[in-house]
């Protein structure tokens, strides 16, 4: 039987989705794509004949009706998402009415733009005895954050975080970064379009990273990034430590 399979695209450089999701998509019988946010460049990888549709003009009934007209003619159908779905997806919504309609669905993930850019730049955002936890959050704009996280509260804990949808108030960011208790000196980075070709990268500190985005002219799809793990204190993990013992290693 027919299904929708939701399968994580990616942050933007073909070679980025996953194998699995690769042989969804080059077996897909109709793509709905995020076409705002997805490098289109991805929709070879579909079968002559495919049928495609840009998801960003239609509202999620008119997405699911696309969906449940090919699932009647029995054609396999991609809900194509950027990154990995399960962060800032809005994947929960359309799986819920898909349930309401009996249409079954599977998820593919894929690799998220936070991974994209630490690779871009060459970084681990769990270095040892610096920071050992990673927030992953938005600010407050269009869509509300629940009270409890907000950015100046999450800040409290001064640990690694990557802050998405955020960048076109970057100077509201860094001013809730800092009342949370981050100095002025904490190193930050702006990623724009990790891993496509017109990757932007911008690295400062809270104190000069929102006039360096602005100088840059980045205003969308970019990641903040904000810690001591940009900084140049690190220390060398016990995994491969000569004296370190472990179960594989006396």
């Amino acid at each position: 039987m027919a299904k929708v399979t939701f399968v994580g695209a990616g942050p933007g450089d073909v070679e980025l989705i996953t194998l699995k999701g690769y042989k969804a998509l080059a077996q897909a019988d109709r793509v709905i794509y995020a076409g705002s946010l997805i490098n289109k460049d991805l929709l070879d990888y579909c079968k002559n004949g495919a049928e495609t549709y840009d998801s960003a003009k239609l509202d999620l009934n008119e997405i699911l009706d696309l969906i449940e007209e090919a699932i009647a003619q029995d054609k396999e159908v991609v809900r194509l998402h950027t990154g990995d779905a399960s962060l800032y997806g809005s994947i929960r919504e359309q799986i819920e009415e898909l349930k309401k309609r009996q249409i079954d669905f599977a998820v593919i993930p894929g690799v998220s733009s936070f991974l994209g850019a630490a690779a871009a730049i060459g970084t681990e955002y769990t270095v040892p005895e610096v920071s050992q936890s990673l927030i992953i959050t938005r600010m407050a704009g269009r869509t509300p954050v629940p009270e409890k996280e907000n950015l100046r509260s999450l800040a409290s804990h001064q640990t690694s975080m990557a802050i998405f949808l955020s960048v076109q108030n970057i100077q509201g960011v860094v001013e809730e970064l800092l009342a949370g208790g981050y100095s002025k000196d904490t190193p930050a980075a702006v990623i724009y379009k990790a891993t496509w070709p017109e990757e932007k990268q911008v690295v400062g500190t809270l104190s000069d990273i929102a006039e360096k985005t602005q100088a840059a002219g980045i205003k969308l799809t970019a990641l903040i990034l904000v810690g001591d793990f940009l900084g140049k204190e690190f220390y060398y993990s016990k995994l491969y430590d000569a004296d370190f013992s472990h179960g594989f290693r006396n």
